[in-house]
């Protein structure tokens, strides 16, 4: 990489705890390796530079080390650790044979909790590794009888409960190929997904919770199955305790109680590598959403690394990060068990009317060590007024932030308001690889506003407008050398053209992922926001983030969104859109409030040329702003060219984002025909 110039290091805002490092197990790894190899380079524990260059340099020794060191228990063993470098394309351990479900349920204590399922109503109640291992071993007998063998599908239409975890690894012990979606999906949403699949089971509950109520979807049960052709059978889950009506389904129908209650030996069948272990879906805002496949070995060596290494996870831990089923975060969720951890389910609000602060008060009852969760949820607490440490959170350590660029004003509230001594890991990844990018580890400092460091093993640049990499200056986040859980494929993608041009058609043999950062010369990371909804001002590439986390600290603002558009007569228009608190008004007093706050903590330039009053930003389901799709629709994009209304969380905004750009448009360009951009 080249250093344009010479930036001081700022201090962090926090430093590595010594002791908290000196005891981790990424240190313990950077130990046992430069025993293992003698490497002078990574001689000092502390030194994540130092390995982070190892690990991306050598990726064939590291990668070695990382199975070796978490005792990968293979039935055959590989023939070399990558076989192919090439991306796309690459092979990883040609020859292994393994499974997912046999590693997650090994290191499992038969009388510690495994899972412990949680609701927004406080309730709890845990399930052993001994009861886990026999209702996975209950689950897959069944599924076996239904017909279920290796490459069959098997899909969830379920909350995030315990039911979700035991049938996919049940699923996954088979050699059969696993995708779940949330029951907030109507039936028509999870069929895009899953007719795709063509699958063997579906397994679906009667209902969820959230906010305070319970949302009956056994008819979206029938009538999913009912879109369903392949079905053989469908298994019922009691989990609201409601009554199955007796009507007719596609199929045969298991109630749950009978798939997960006989007395069965568990055996989990060896499969390839590569072979499929998931299907996750991208969130589909045009077109049929579409299905990543990952393999059993990438997942299974990538989560370890991640929860093992970056997050310190290990037998006594337990994870609580709140998330949907249909949202990676899920995926990785269910990886804690690969540790030896406990995991939490929860099914409901993250922050109930009723009860804004739950989710703190069972990570204190719950002793939980590692709390996840996003920067919306925390900017949400901060406005709220909710004070995490009127709960005893001793036992945090890490608090983990995803799904979009955490504002540097969350980190003071953070130690101010939950725990000076805690953790805060900024994490930037992807469905398509299923983990993350840049995070943090005990041996990285914080910086606020900052991810502490790419993630080991990740080959990170940021690529300037000629494919140059850039230190400290705004680029293309790129990846230059394969991860084990890059996709395997598309579905339904023969020739692999779709997943080409997904990431590699701008740099060939280079995966470029769509966002804009920027790689610091003290070695951390700092996302700007989705590349293909960059800001271009005069030239002048502007990250929207920026904005974003200015305006969002603001009392007066639940949250914001600036678009920049182009215009047919070449002009620019860069408005921001605002929601605005209870009994707030966007008058020319705020609006300059707004302004200053821009002005001044970004530049000038980030002055948008309109602030307008908008009843809701629209999200994807896993809560991502649609940036670039608002875009399109305020140029005058058709509504169902430009976005599924089932992958927003509110899709009466598309209709609204629509008519706001055809009113703008007919005022300023009364000639310019609907549909030109």
């Amino acid at each position: 990489m080249t250093t344009p110039h010479s930036t001081p290091c700022p201090e962090p805002f926090l430093p590595p705890n010594p002791q908290a490092a000196a005891g981790s197990r990424i240190a313990d790894f950077a130990r046992w390796t430069a025993r293992r190899q003698g490497a002078d380079s990574i001689q000092d524990p502390a030194d994540y530079q130092a390995l982070h260059h190892w690990s991306v340099t050598d990726l064939e020794d590291f990668w070695a080390a990382v199975w070796e060191y978490f005792d990968i228990d293979a039935t055959t063993p590989y023939e070399r650790v990558l076989a192919q470098e090439t991306m796309p394309g690459a092979r990883w351990f040609p020859g292994a044979t393994l499974n997912y479900a046999h590693h997650a349920l090994r290191n499992l204590h038969p009388d510690a909790p495994a899972i412990t399922a949680l609701d927004e109503t406080g309730a709890a109640h845990e399930i052993t590794g001994r009861q886990l291992r026999a209702q996975v071993a209950s689950v897959a007998a069944t599924l076996r009888d239904l017909g279920v063998g290796p490459g069959d599908r098997v899909v969830g239409y379920l909350p995030n409960t315990p039911h979700a975890v035991i049938a996919f690894l049940a699923t996954a012990s088979l050699g059969a190929v696993w995708s779940v979606c949330g029951q907030d999906y109507a039936p028509k949403a999870a069929s895009d997904r899953f007719a795709q699949l063509e699958p063997t089971v579906l397994i679906t509950a009667d209902g969820y919770l959230f906010n305070g109520t319970r949302h009956d979807r056994r008819a979206a049960s029938r009538d999913l199955a009912d879109t369903l052709p392949t079905l053989k059978a469908t298994v019922l889950v009691n989990h609201l305790g409601l009554v199955w009506p007796q009507t007719r389904a596609a199929g045969l129908t298991v109630p749950w109680e009978d798939a997960a209650t006989r007395s069965e030996h568990l055996t989990t069948t060896p499969v390839p590598f590569d072979h499929p272990l998931w299907i996750v879906f991208s969130s589909g805002t045009t077109g049929l959403p579409k299905g990543i496949v990952h393999g059993h070995g990438g997942v299974l060596l990538e989560h370890l690394k991640t929860l093992g290494l970056h997050s310190d996870l290990g037998v006594g831990d337990r994870l609580l990060w709140y998330t949907t089923t249909h949202w990676m975060m899920w995926n990785l969720v269910v990886s804690t068990l690969l540790t030896g951890a406990t995991t939490c389910t929860y099914d409901g609000s993250p922050a109930p009317v009723a009860h804004p602060d739950v989710l703190w008060e069972l990570a204190a009852r719950h002793k939980v060590t590692v709390f996840g969760t996003s920067p919306q949820y925390l900017l949400a607490m901060a406005k709220l007024g909710i004070e995490p440490s009127a709960h005893d959170l001793s036992a945090v350590r890490a608090i983990g932030s995803t799904g979009s660029t955490l504002p540097a004003s969350a980190y003071p509230w953070v130690r101010d308001h939950v725990g000076a001594g805690i953790q805060l890991a900024s994490t930037s990844g992807g469905t398509d690889v299923v983990s993350g990018f840049a995070g943090s580890a005990p041996t990285t400092p914080v910086w606020a506003g900052e991810l502490s460091a790419p993630n080991l093993g990740v080959a990170l640049a940021a690529y300037d407008h000629t494919g140059r990499p850039v230190v400290d200056q705004v680029g293309e986040l790129v990846i230059t050398r394969p991860m084990p859980s890059m996709p395997l494929y598309f579905w339904n993608d023969p020739d692999g053209s779709r997943y080409r041009d997904a990431y590699f058609s701008a740099h060939p043999g280079v995966w470029r992922h769509g966002d804009w950062i920027t790689l610091t010369s003290h070695g951390s990371v700092i996302v700007h926001g989705r590349s293909d909804a960059t800001l271009n001002r005069n030239g002048v590439r502007l990250g929207s983030a920026d904005i974003h986390d200015i305006v969002e600290r603001l009392p007066e603002i639940t949250e914001a969104l600036v678009i920049g558009a182009e215009e047919p007569d070449g002009g620019y228009w860069m408005p921001l859109f605002v929601v605005l608190a209870d009994r707030v008004g966007l008058d020319e007093s705020l609006c300059e409030k707004i302004r200053d706050a821009i002005r001044t903590g970004a530049s000038p330039r980030h002055v948008p040329d309109e602030i307008l009053a908008v009843p809701a930003i629209p999200h994807t389901k896993t809560g991502k702003k649609l940036e670039v799709p608002v875009k399109r629709l305020l140029q005058g994009a058709p509504a169902e060219q430009v976005l599924n209304p089932s992958a927003v969380d509110n899709p009466d905004l598309i209709a609204y984002f629509a008519a706001l750009g055809a009113e703008r448009r007919q005022v300023r360009h009364p000639h310019t025909p609907e549909g030109v951009s």
